[in-house]
């Protein structure tokens, strides 16, 4: 089989970890840098081509990175037109990077969240805070990653200025409560297909409440609960993903979801779990990539 990995790097962990698996199982596999695609769009002959060669895999790997939503999700569109197989839809990606459409989402399918609020006047800070439950609450912005654009307010007072900053910028936000009993620490589930493959709790660097690995975190190999495993499974569904990264806070009232990646890194949880993600990836590849098989599986 024909892979592309669509990824602006190829020394990437998590490139190289897919580009060998694949190679391991016998498949020519080429990474290709999505933001040197260009494209033919036409309704007879759709094409997508990367320094003057037409590109035409039996299936893709979108490794999209969040600043270029725009344009990768446009490429993964195109090679859809084309009826290549792809592990993420273009939809689907481009919903999980909207954080107030896949909560807005996540909640409609009775999947466990954070207390959110979401307004675009700062007249009606107050009302917004109120609704997280009052400080503190965590204010983040609507596209960030990665925990870049998510602070925690620790009062009232602090919560309004973060808002109105945010505001001035015409940046949109969110605020949510704080889940102060998970103590700054989340776990991140790997769902690929229907199944969670491997999961690993991840725990902030003192002084620290996000819990991101490159911010000073640690990560162990942890055993989830059925519920937490039913609540990832739900998310990715709901995403319209078949590879996913969940991320999930064990709260006083049970399981909810912080955000649904859809290119996870795969470093600290290979590392963690000595789980072989990238090669559950390219066997969900061969079991399932055949012409004309993509199908968005979300809903709005």
């Amino acid at each position: 089989m024909d892979i592309v990995i669509l990824s602006r790097k190829a020394s990437l962990y998590s490139t190289r970890r897919l580009r060998e698996a694949a190679v391991a199982r016998g498949h020519e596999v080429r990474v290709v840098d999505y933001l040197r695609c260009y494209m033919d769009i036409t309704s007879h002959r759709p094409r997508v081509l990367y320094q003057g060669e037409e590109l035409h895999p039996d299936a893709i790997i979108p490794r999209i990175g969040a600043s270029y939503t725009f344009y990768g999700t446009a490429v993964v569109r195109q090679f859809e037109m084309m009826g290549v197989f792809t592990v993420n839809e273009s939809q689907a990606i481009n919903r999980s990077r909207d954080k107030l459409r896949s909560t807005q989402l996540l909640a409609r399918d009775g999947v466990g969240l954070p207390v959110t609020g979401f307004a675009h006047s700062t007249k009606d800070i107050d009302g917004l805070i109120a609704i997280a439950g009052g400080a503190p609450c965590v204010v983040k912005l609507v596209e960030g990653t990665q925990g870049v654009g998510v602070i925690l307010a620790e009062t009232k007072k602090a919560a309004q200025a973060v808002i109105e900053a945010f505001r001035g910028l015409d940046a949109n936000i969110l605020v949510q409560e704080f889940i102060k009993e998970a103590g700054g620490s989340d776990i991140r589930c790997i769902v690929v297909g229907s199944r969670v493959i491997a999961s690993m709790k991840r725990q902030a660097a003192p002084g620290e409440f996000r819990s991101n690995l490159h911010r000073g975190g640690y990560a162990e190999k942890i055993k989830i609960t059925p519920e937490e495993r039913t609540t990832a499974k739900r998310a990715a569904k709901t995403m319209g993903l078949n590879v996913a990264g969940v991320d999930i806070l064990r709260s006083n009232h049970g399981p909810v979801v912080m955000e649904v990646n859809s290119s996870p890194g795969l470093e600290g949880i290979e590392g963690a779990t000595s789980v072989d993600v990238a090669g559950r990836v390219i066997d969900f590849i061969d079991a399932h990539a055949k012409p004309g098989r993509q199908r968005d599986k979300g809903k709005g």
